[in-house]
């Protein structure tokens, strides 16, 4: 890889506000088959040089791997001047519970600073960006809108452009990519689980939403930001995907990741979706309601769920476990809905926090309405081709 001479480069114009991204490929590596993928991060024949010479700042946690060695490893050893990590939600290494704020610290075994992006602080400050010349973005995504990465990431590329710094995302397959379903978030139901006008299954990778950030200018100064995106080789979006490396500390394995986009809805009720125990998003569970005939009692678990709902309660419900959805499924939301009020039982433990989640406040209207499945899905279906038509120019994969 590193006897690569050649660099293609090719650059597209992304419409809406001028912006101009840099796509870079390189010929096909004889070392992988055709048909696997090779991400980003072990492309450095691409991306070195933009970071030669610079003092570089890398947005990473323990899915940022390259060569069987995580990104600041690598990039150590090839003598890259990194002065700053920036530590999103879960933490540097990958092992705090949802939710749970990270603080500034110093990694032992590098000596670097890392600077949180998950607590009081979510965007990099000047102060934290002073010693940095340039960023690297390298964080294993699941195509979901609430899972809070890209969150993170449209937050640090706002810093980057207000500091005229440039950031190079280093792509990674999105194991969800076949799927656009879902709600669009509404401008009003904005959070950090949801920053941007897009379903809650979006089909996009990490540098393709990058793009769309900047072209639809949804960053303040997005004209003025060079963004240099990395991809995926040897990638296609009907390509499947199994993450190597759990890309947060609830979503083990790759039925968790399937069947996230659905059960995060449950998160802000009162059932139970296995925090606290070896599988979650895998079952459901009550401790009064019988939602199923499978027992488990969520425990503490300091490094995925310190504090679980219903924790050590034994709890009846399902398992998911040999499942075959795939992409948004409301079918167990709504069926779990109705079996809570037939039993005259609080579903809801935030509101608000659902409404986020599903970007709209549609969704728990229809519940509590009664509506079908077929009409809520139905209600989606314009916005869904509407947005499609929008993210063309940003894809960077072929169907």
């Amino acid at each position: 890889m590193f006897s690569l001479t050649r660099l293609y480069l090719l650059l597209l114009l992304l419409p809406g506000c001028g912006a101009q991204t840099t796509y870079q490929t390189e010929p096909s590596l004889q070392s992988h088959a055709a048909h696997t993928p090779v991400v980003g991060a072990e492309r450095p024949a691409l991306y070195l040089p933009h970071l030669k010479g610079k003092r570089v700042g890398v947005v990473v946690n323990q899915s940022s791997m390259a060569f069987e060695q995580h990104l600041v490893d690598f990039l150590r050893s090839q003598s890259v001047n990194i002065t700053a990590v920036f530590s999103p939600e879960h933490g540097f290494r990958g092992d705090k519970g949802a939710g749970e704020s990270i603080n500034t610290e110093i990694d032992i075994a590098t000596g670097l600073p890392i600077f949180s992006l998950y607590g009081k602080t979510r965007k990099p400050t000047a102060e934290m960006l002073s010693d940095v010349d340039v960023l690297v973005f390298d964080i294993q995504d699941v195509g979901v809108r609430f899972y809070t990465y890209i969150s993170s990431l449209h937050l640090v590329m706002e810093a980057a452009a207000e500091l005229n710094k440039p950031i190079v995302v280093l792509d990674r397959p999105n194991p969800n990519i076949m799927h656009v379903d879902g709600p669009i978030l509404e401008p009003e139901f904005k959070s950090f689980v949801g920053m941007h006008p897009i379903p809650v299954l979006h089909g996009m990778t990490v540098a393709e939403i990058a793009n769309m950030i900047k072209g639809e200018a949804w960053i303040d100064r997005s004209d003025r930001l060079s963004l240099i995106s990395i991809p995926v080789d040897a990638y296609d979006r009907k390509t499947p995907y199994s993450l190597p490396i759990a890309p947060s500390p609830n979503l083990p394995n790759d039925i968790s990741i399937q069947l996230y986009p659905s059960l995060c809805f449950f998160e802000p009720t009162a059932v139970s979706i296995g925090r606290g125990t070896d599988f979650p998003f895998q079952v459901i569970g009550h401790n009064s309601i019988a939602l199923g005939s499978f027992s488990f009692t969520p425990i503490s678990m300091p490094q995925s769920a310190p504090r679980p709902k219903l924790q050590d309660q034994a709890l009846l419900g399902l398992d998911l476990r040999q499942s075959l959805s795939k992409g948004l499924d409301l079918s167990l939301l709504f069926s779990t809905y109705t079996k809570f009020e037939n039993h005259g039982i609080s579903f809801f433990t935030s509101k608000s926090f659902f409404d986020k989640l599903a970007g709209t406040d549609s969704l728990r209207k229809a519940l509590q309405n009664g509506q079908s499945i077929e009409e809520v899905e139905q209600s989606w279906s314009q916005p869904l081709e509407s947005f499609k038509k929008k993210r063309l120019p940003y894809l960077i994969y072929k169907e």
